[in-house]
This record gives structure tokens, C-alpha cells and sequence, in this order.
């Protein structure tokens, strides 16, 4: 026979109350039934007939006096005391008199239940603030903490998304099928349960799936892959079936999961007894549940991470996560198209060239775009200008990469020659080597931490492919500025540090990895990954190849570099009155722009 459950739910506070209650009033009607209130007049005649015993002032006007003898049922009168004068008139003239006695029934009942009820308050409030720390009180630990937004809520659309034209292509699917997926079902296909957004930090994952919701119209479930994870064995696996029965229960929806590997980390060999036991458990309990619905209920699983490397197989298989969208950082063409997007909110000045900007930012994300609008604009305020003109993204631009302006920086004259020097370096070496980067700006004012001179360069055009001859054009540039140092002073400093790291990492990928060395050959020696957050990192890195072959790999190396150091100090020897010229430009202006720089680009040989 099937339990059933009455629908009335008893508090046990009613209760305590309740007994409370019936406990005062107990007391109170034994009390009154031994008491009777009599006028004050009678009690001037039983005291002068003798007829009490003992008399009890309570307060200053209540008398309680004992009988000798019961009379009513009452072993007790009370009464009201009154002014003597004022009673002895009333007793001459033979007038009955009372004074109300005070009703000190509430106040009793409140001496009674205040107490109790500040003590019960207290204890509410001390065991709510302990329950919200532990993660939502000890009833709740087990419910999942993911947000649910409602069609109204999401309030981002494909609209508010630029710069991932072939993503939002991939996922304008799911939001067909979400609305009509009879469309679909006709034919006998299927939507994918899951799609898994892979990218850098900052590249639009989130921002696109919430789209994807708001296109859609449908609820949205969004949670972090941390939050499934407690240090109690089993909460992140309730966790995480207590999602998906939300999430059925309002289908057509979606499920958004944000950090996807601190959840679906690959499992590895335990080295003990309970090891990983809570994260295998949220791991198992999620692949189950991938299992355990079907995509035509109308629930889409949507999760982003930029460590796609560390995630366990088992979810990535086909019939789980199906598909894989790659968010990467935007082209010069999604860079303008983010701008664009980011500027509507701000005034700019009429005729600026927002392309210009997309120019000096490759490599920069949807994030750092958006953060280079708003730091070019209170740039613009900063300076109370009326709009926000090229210069302040500029500077923007120059913030986010190189820092900001230490003007206040005390450096010697000597060290801002040296500076001076080195920077001009660059300069006449990236002119006449034809480097694909042009010079758009260069600077002897220090910027960030250690910066004390800096040269921004701006690609001509989009590039995926560099050659060989690229890379050493790029390195003899990176030297000019060490050479232009020895050139003029005869010694080498401390500040081309950076410059000789990036050389040297150019020279060693050529050897190792992109084959460019005749005497190494076209082998690949360094077997390290790359992803989206640099390369993979292996506790221990072991080494394929002999001591002979790292001897060649080593003077490959040094011979790629010297030979751009040589070439560099050739251009610079050659161009020697054009450095002194431009480098003493420099140090009076302290900042030469691409226009400043036209003048010597005839002379550099």
C-alpha cells in the first residue's frame, strides 16, 4: 500500500509556545481563585472587625491581606490602597469607595516569555550565520549552488557577441533546435548532449553560452566546476545530481559548467587508500548522468575550459561531449569587430580609426579589448576632454602591455642615454632589415616594473606563417638595441636582458621544432605541447636525444644568435650618424611617433 504524506506540517515551535501559554494560564487562575479583589471600603471594615491575620504591601498601592477565616471561597482579599485623608472623607459621608486595581496580566506573561523568546532568538541567529558557512547550511550541502537565470534574466544575445563569427555559426544549431526541434527529429538526427567551448582566458566562453540561452529563451543553469568539489566525500556527486533533476524538471533548458577541468580533471592511479575519492565520485556521478538523459528531453550541456589537455577522456567521447568549439583569440578583423562593439558605450572623435587600434593589439583578447576601451576612456576624462580620440587608446594599449608611466622615476643622464641608444637601436634595425613590424612609437619614459625604455611596434598585416628569413630579421632587431649600445659606449648593459631571452627562445624553436638548422636537420627535438596557457608542464622533462646531438643543438643555437648580433652591429655601424641623430631626438623629446620617425627612414642604409 502506497505511504502517503499529510499535507500538514507541524512546527515545533508552535508547540513550545503552546505549553508556555497553557502553563501561565495555569498558574495565573490558581492564583486568582485564592484571591478576591475586594473595594477598599470593605477592607477598612474587616480591619476594623478584626477579621485579618496578616497584611502584605505589594508595591505601592496593591494590599494583599490574609483571612482568618475563609469567606467565598477566598483565603486572600486584595485591594487598591487610597489617600487616608481622602478614604476618611468618603467613610464620613458613608460612600461606598474602590480604586481599580492595575491589570498586570500582560506584563506578567511578558516577564515570563521575553526572556525565553531573546534566548530562542539568539539561538537562531547564531546557528543561521554557522549554517551559511558551512556552504548553505547542513541540510542543504548537498543541493546544487549553480544559478539559475530565467528567459528574462539571461539578457545577452548573439548581438552582444563580436570577434567568434565561426562560433556563433556552430552554436546558432543549438539554439534551433531549443526552439524547433521537430526540425530536427524529422529526419531521425539528434543534437549533441554536450559541446565543450575550448579557449584561452578572457576569449568570450561564458559570455557566449549565456548567449546561446538568450537566443534560445530557455532557463539557464550556470555553475563552476569548483563548486561540485567539497572535502566531504559524496557532496559534489548530490551536487551534481541534484542539478540535473532542476534541470529536468524545467526542460527545455541548458547547463552551463564554467572551469570544466577543476571537475572533470583526468583520473589517475591513487597512490593510496582514499585518494581522489570525492573528485572520482563528481566525475563518475557526471559521466552518468551524461548517460543517463536523452538530448531529445531538451537539455544541453554547455561547458568551457582552457586546459582541454587535463580533462578525462571518458568525457570527451562521442555520446557525451560531442562536439568541440574553439574560441581563440580574435584576427585583426575580430579585433575592429570587438571594438566597435565595446565603443558603442563610449563618445569617440569624429574620424577615428578604430582599424589603427585593432593594429596595435594582436594577440589580445575579447577581455583585454574590452578593458583598452575602458581605460581610453578614462584616459579622456582624466584629461577632461569633450571624446575619446586615438591618442587615448594609444595610450591605453600602451598601459595594458608595457604598464603605466613612472614618470616620477628618477633615472642619471648617463642611464637615459644608454636608454636612448638601445631604443633607436631597435629602430634602425627593424627599418632596415624590412621588418614586417612597423614602428609605431618609442619611448624612453619607464613604464611598470622594470621597463625603462620601450619600442611598439605594429604589424603591417595578419600573419599565421613565418619564414626563416622573418625569424632572423626578427632577431637582428631584437639585438639592434644591444649592438647600438656597444657601437656607441663600447660596453654592453644590464637592459637588454629581455631582448636576448627572446633572441635565444627564437633560436632555440627554429632548431628545435620548426627544423631551420642545416646542421641539426629537420627533426623535432623539443616534444613539448603547447596550449592555451604556453606548454605543457611534466614534473620530470626527459631528454630523446644524445649528448652529440645536444652539442649541435647548442652551437646551432649560439651560431643563429651570433650571426644576428653580427648583422645587427653591420646595420647599425653603417647608419652610425643616424643613431647619434635620432638617439639625441630622442632624449630632448623623450617620445617619437611614427611621424617623428618618417625624417630618418630615407637615411638608414
Amino acid at each position: 500500500m502506497e505511504d502517503r504524506i499529510s499535507p500538514y506540517h507541524i512546527n515545533i515551535w508552535y508547540v513550545v509556545l503552546a505549553v508556555v501559554a497553557a502553563l501561565l494560564l495555569h498558574d495565573g487562575w490558581l492564583a486568582r481563585r485564592d484571591v478576591r479583589t475586594v473595594p477598599y471600603s470593605e477592607f477598612e471594615t474587616l480591619l476594623e472587625h478584626g477579621s485579618l491575620s496578616e497584611v502584605d504591601l505589594q508595591g505601592d498601592t496593591t494590599i494583599r491581606a490574609r483571612l482568618k477565616k475563609p469567606a467565598q471561597g477566598a483565603r486572600y482579599i486584595e485591594t487598591v490602597k487610597m489617600d487616608p485623608t481622602f478614604a476618611a472623607k468618603l467613610q464620613k459621608a458613608g460612600v461606598r469607595y474602590q480604586a481599580e486595581p492595575e491589570n498586570t496580566f500582560f506584563r506578567n506573561i511578558l516577564l515570563w516569555t521575553l526572556p525565553v523568546l531573546i534566548m530562542i532568538g539568539v539561538w537562531l541567529f547564531i546557528a543561521k550565520r554557522f549554517s551559511a558557512r558551512l556552504q548553505g547550511g547542513v541540510m542543504a550541502i548537498g543541493k546544487s549552488k549553480a544559478k539559475i537565470y530565467v528567459e528574462s534574466d539571461t539578457k545577452v544575445k548573439f548581438s552582444d557577441v563580436a570577434g567568434i563569427d565561426e562560433a556563433k555559426a556552430e552554436l546558432q544549431e543549438i539554439v534551433d533546435f531549443l526552439k524547433n526541434p521537430n526540425k530536427f527529429h524529422r529526419l531521425g538526427g539528434r543534437m549533441p548532449k554536450g559541446v565543450l567551448l575550448v579557449g584561452p582566458p578572457g576569449t568570450g566562453k561564458t559570455l557566449i553560452a549565456k548567449a546561446v540561452a538568450g537566443e534560445a529563451e530557455v532557463p539557464f543553469f550556470s555553475s563552476n566546476g569548483a563548486e561540485f568539489v567539497e572535502m566531504f566525500v559524496g557532496v559534489g556527486a548530490a551536487r551534481v545530481r541534484d542539478l540535473f533533476e532542476q534541470a529536468k524538471r524545467r526542460a527545455p533548458c541548458i547547463i552551463f559548467i564554467d572551469e570544466l577541468d577543476a571537475l572533470g580533471r583526468a583520473r589517475l592511479v591513487a597512490v593510496g587508500p582514499g585518494v581522489n575519492d570525492e573528485k572520482e565520485q563528481t566525475l563518475n556521478q557526471l559521466l552518468a548522468e551524461l548517460d543517463g538523459f536523452d538530448s531529445a528531453s531538451g537539455i544541453i550541456l554547455l561547458a568551457a575550459t582552457n586546459r582541454p589537455e587535463i580533462i578525462d577522456p571518458a568525457l570527451l567521447r562521442s555520446g557525451r561531449f560531442d562536439r568541440q568549439v574553439v574560441i581563440d583569440r580574435p584576427d585583426k578583423a575580430g579585433r575592429l569587430a570587438i571594438l566597435e562593439l565595446h565603443s558603442k558605450k563610449i563618445k569617440m572623435a569624429p574620424h577615428l580609426d578604430l582599424s589603427h587600434v585593432a593594429a596595435l593589439t594582436p594577440g589580445l583578447t575579447g577581455a583585454d579589448l574590452a578593458n583598452i576601451v575602458n581605460e581610453a576612456a578614462l584616459i579622456a576624462v582624466r584629461r577632461e576632454s569633450d571624446s575619446v580620440n586615438e591618442g587615448d587608446f594609444t595610450e591605453a594599449v600602451e598601459r595594458l602591455t608595457a604598464g603605466l608611466e613612472k614618470k616620477g622615476r628618477l633615472i642619471s643622464p648617463f642611464e637615459k642615454k644608454i636608454v636612448a641608444y638601445h631604443e633607436i637601436g631597435h629602430v634602425i634595425a627593424a627599418i632596415a632589415t624590412g621588418n614586417i613590424e612597423q614602428i609605431h612609437k618609442v619611448s624612453i619614459i619607464p613604464r611598470g616594473v622594470g621597463a625603462i625604455g620601450y619600442t611598439m611596434q605594429r604589424p603591417s598585416e595578419e600573419r599565421f606563417l613565418m619564414t626563416d628569413d622573418e625569424l632572423k630579421k626578427k632577431m637582428i632587431v631584437l639585438l639592434g638595441g644591444r649592438a647600438a649600445e656597444q657601437l656607441e659606449f663600447g660596453h654592453f648593459s644590464t637592459g637588454a636582458a629581455d631582448d636576448i631571452d627572446k633572441a635565444t627562445d627564437i633560436a632555440w624553436n627554429a632548431v628545435t621544432k620548426y627544423g631551420m638548422s642545416a646542421s641539426v636537420g629537420n627533426i623535432v627535438y623539443d616534444t613539448r605541447r603547447p596550449t592555451f596557457l604556453g606548454y605543457e608542464q611534466t614534473p620530470f622533462q626527459t631528454r630523446t636525444y644524445s649528448d652529440e646531438t645536444a652539442n649541435k643543438i647548442d652551437a646551432a643555437v649560439a651560431d643563429m644568435v651570433a650571426t644576428a648580433m653580427q648583422r645587427a652591429s653591420e646595420i647599425l655601424t653603417k647608419n652610425k650618424s643616424t643613431l647619434e641623430e635620432a638617439a639625441k631626438l630622442l632624449l630632448k623629446r623623450e617620445t617619437l611617433t611614427e611621424t617623428d620617425l618618417k625624417p630618418f627612414v630615407a637615411k638608414i642604409l
